[in-house]
């Protein structure tokens, strides 16, 4: 149900289509047994995207790896652009970035400016649409789930390049 003003704009965002009876609260179960998920993400607007998912929070080791794991898998010149993540900026971080300054540029956008960032599209994609409602028994089903939802963004370039698209920054 939505509930519009007078001027016709809904005062209730939209509640996704469940399996509930009409009327009826869903409600969805899960354990939330397993340990903290965490991401790393990058597109490309040439198109492409790169997930990498991390048991706990995300430390520099695991940006270093990510980041070697993309200049092995382009051949070009890359130019990143990091959020405030603390594990981005660290100094074992910034050394390893150095060290492969010949092709990689990295820039940090602005201390809170999710809008700006092309990988916070993806993210909510695969939050937003391709994982709504679901509930996995346990984590190994929750990556194959988030694996299964990369490889659906990666067969829609027009999808990726709307990420860039929708940010105000020219790409």
């Amino acid at each position: 149900m939505v509930f519009l003003d007078e001027s016709g704009f809904s005062l209730i965002p939209m509640m996704p289509r469940t399996w509930a009876p009409r009327g009826e609260t869903p409600i969805l179960k899960h354990r939330m047994s397993w340990p903290k998920l965490s991401a790393i993400g990058a597109v490309a607007p040439n198109p492409h995207v790169w997930l990498r998912l991390v048991k706990g929070t995300v430390r520099s080791q695991d940006v270093i790896g990510f980041v070697r794991r993309l200049l092995r898998s382009c051949p070009r010149p890359i130019m990143l652009f990091l959020d405030g993540l603390g594990a981005h900026w660290s100094r074992q971080t910034r050394a390893a970035f150095e060290a492969a300054s010949d092709r990689l540029t990295v820039y940090r956008f602005p201390a809170y400016a999710p809008e700006l960032n092309p990988a916070e599209g993806l993210y909510a994609q695969l939050k937003g649409h391709l994982l709504r409602g679901y509930c996995p028994p346990d984590l190994p089903a929750l990556q194959r789930t988030i694996r299964r939802g990369i490889r659906h963004i990666r067969r829609h370039p027009n999808l990726i390049r709307a990420f860039f698209h929708k940010t105000p920054l020219s790409f």
